[in-house]
């Protein structure tokens, strides 16, 4: 079974320094027919204005990911990490017993555009982690890049959850296909361009839930830069 989002249809929040949207219940925005999906409990894609950003916060029990599409996100946390992560680099965080942060974009004349991602762990109570890499464009065009999972896998971040994320650029011919267990869900996030799911046509922001399905396609490209999630439910 697949469920097409559009991305028109997810929760919208302008708060003047922040433009975002919401793909499930967050914040000031709640849906209960969109509360997450699987394990997978928070997609937020955010605009940071230049000069602005989120000011030191706490979390706990909670994987976090982060993906920047253009310009940059500098974080900084209680575990003495002062990072810049730009586009290309995935960064994992896992809040564990507490973990207190802040997020700025320092540019003077940029936004910084990003996908800030939540999943809910197999495990709490463990001692806060953070984690960063580098993903090269050339891995990722025309394929699926594994970019997170339970063990590292393949050079991936590592989280602490039941879910892998896959990063991919498709344009033309480019296609590929993940096989999935038809137990599991599926949830594929198109961030830019358009491309075509399981015969679905997606236009950017648009989303894709699956269910019961066996193998996750992707063809039909047009500039789109696609991330695809296997998780539990």
């Amino acid at each position: 079974m697949l469920t097409v989002r559009k991305s028109e249809d997810r929760g919208y929040a302008d708060h003047g320094w922040l433009k975002s949207f919401h793909s499930f219940s967050f914040a000031g925005y709640y849906d209960p027919g969109h509360m997450g999906w699987g394990n997978l409990r928070v997609i937020n894609e955010d605009r940071v204005e230049a000069g602005k950003g989120f000011g030191k916060h706490s979390h706990r029990d909670m994987e976090i990911v982060s993906y920047v599409l253009s310009g940059e996100l500098a974080h900084q946390d209680n575990m003495g990490n002062v990072k810049t992560i730009p586009p290309g680099d995935v960064q994992r965080m896992s809040a564990g017993t507490g973990v207190t942060h802040s997020e700025f974009n320092h540019s003077k004349d940029k936004t910084t555009h990003f996908l800030q991602i939540w999943i809910l762990p197999n495990v709490t109570g463990i001692a806060p982690g953070y984690e960063q890499k580098t993903f090269p464009e050339n891995e990722k065009r025309g394929a699926l890049r594994l970019v997170a999972s339970p063990n590292g896998a393949g050079g991936s971040v590592t989280v602490h959850a039941d879910a892998a994320i896959y990063s991919g650029l498709f344009d033309g011919d480019e296609a590929a296909t993940l096989a999935m267990d038809p137990a599991r869900k599926g949830y594929v996030h198109l961030i830019r361009g358009a491309l075509e799911v399981n015969g679905q046509q997606l236009s950017a922001g648009d989303a894709v839930m699956l269910q019961g399905e066996s193998e996750i396609r992707l063809s039909n490209g047009r500039d789109a830069e696609v991330l695809v999630f296997d998780l539990s439910d």
